[in-house]
């Protein structure tokens, strides 16, 4: 009599949802390995289109003012160099003009990207360490005392007011108990706001010659910047853009609190001198080389954090980027608003400034 046919066994509900649950702790390790690189590939596009915003807000600000000149036109006056009107326009006004609002775009929003992760404060720009007060006041005095009549005299005073106000606030701050904490940082700077503008109101109010002179400064423009303004900004730059890289990971750490920083083997205290440092030297050259910008440092961070996220890696050249597009940009608007006049980029940036202001702060409220 043959044996009976085995039956196949069925595998126990154990078994079975073990083998589901390895299969999706399988799936959730390779989504969680694709994650980090597809979060890094759309930082990276970013990135490139940062690139190529820029590229077209320098053709812009070549290309239209109160002469307007087509593409072909400009790169024949770049390349070519000729002597017809239209080339000396590009060479020698425009080009200079433009290189100087690619640096000080740049400085403002890496400024305001630092000065928002040291004190933590979403609404913090270069002006709130009285940095760009103190340009100010040492520009008011450069002209009413020491007979400082042009824009390459201004750049030096400028950078020292502003690297001095830096360094008064900091050492005010980090007195007392806690150091330079965020708030301390807020309140310093805030005195010493009130207490430089009522120096240069002082100053104003005294001297009639030096108002009008001052005027033109204080509004912020880019009309009248030459090469030699673009050659005496650059290698401040680059010290600033140095020295604020080299705090990324130490800003990333300070985002998650004092503690968690140091938890981490991050010194607080060198974090915040080096950032505040470099931000003061952005600042500095910014504020000597065009005046006191609005709103370029205040914007521009949280349009490069929607962008790319927290990571100051890749916050700090994204906002590289978005700075110069900004003011190139509100400069190249000013210009064809009322032609042949223009409205200073100053007053350009104040303008997109407000609204973007206003909807940051209904959007806190809500999300609150």
């Amino acid at each position: 009599m043959p044996p009976p046919a085995e039956v196949p066994r069925q595998p126990s509900l154990a078994a079975t949802g073990a083998v589901v649950a390895g299969e999706a702790t399988g799936r959730e390790a390779t989504a969680r390995e694709a994650r980090p690189r597809e979060r890094a590939r759309r930082r990276l596009a970013w990135l490139t289109a940062g690139v190529l915003a820029v590229c077209v807000a320098v053709l812009l600000s070549l290309a239209f003012g109160s002469r307007s000149l087509s593409t072909g036109e400009v790169w024949d006056a770049l390349l070519n160099g000729g002597e017809d009107p239209a080339d000396r326009v590009v060479r020698e006004l425009r080009l200079p003009r433009t290189l100087v609002g690619l640096m000080v775009g740049a400085a403002l929003g890496m400024a305001g990207v630092v000065l928002q992760g040291l004190t933590r404060n979403p609404i913090a720009e270069p002006g709130i360490l009285g940095i760009s007060q103190g340009a100010s006041v040492a520009v008011v005095l450069a002209i009413a005392y020491a007979g400082v009549h042009t824009l390459a005299g201004y750049v030096w005073f400028a950078f020292a007011g502003a690297a001095l106000a830096g360094v008064v606030v900091y050492g005010i701050a980090a007195r007392g108990r806690g150091g330079a904490t965020p708030v301390k940082l807020a309140l310093a700077g805030a005195a010493i706001n009130a207490l430089l503008a009522a120096v240069t109101l002082a100053v104003l109010t005294t001297q009639a010659a030096t108002l009008d002179e001052f005027r033109f400064w204080q509004i912020g423009s880019l009309s009248g910047r030459d090469a030699e303004i673009a050659a005496r900004v650059w290698p401040f730059l680059l010290v600033g853009t140095l020295l604020v890289i080299g705090v990324a990971r130490g800003l990333d750490a300070l985002a998650l609190g004092e503690d968690v920083a140091r938890g981490l083997g991050q010194n607080v205290a060198a974090v915040r001198i080096t950032g505040g440092l470099g931000a003061a030297v952005l600042t500095g050259a910014g504020v000597a080389a065009a005046g006191p910008i609005a709103f370029v440092g205040l914007a521009v961070p949280h349009l490069a954090r929607a962008l790319v996220g927290g990571d100051h890696r890749w916050l700090l050249p994204m906002a590289a980027l978005l700075g110069p597009v900004v003011l190139l940009v509100s400069d190249t608007v000013g210009r064809l608003l009322f032609p042949p006049s223009e409205v200073p980029a100053g007053v350009m940036t104040a303008l997109i400034g407000v609204p973007f202001l206003v909807a940051l702060v209904r959007r806190r409220a809500v999300t609150a």
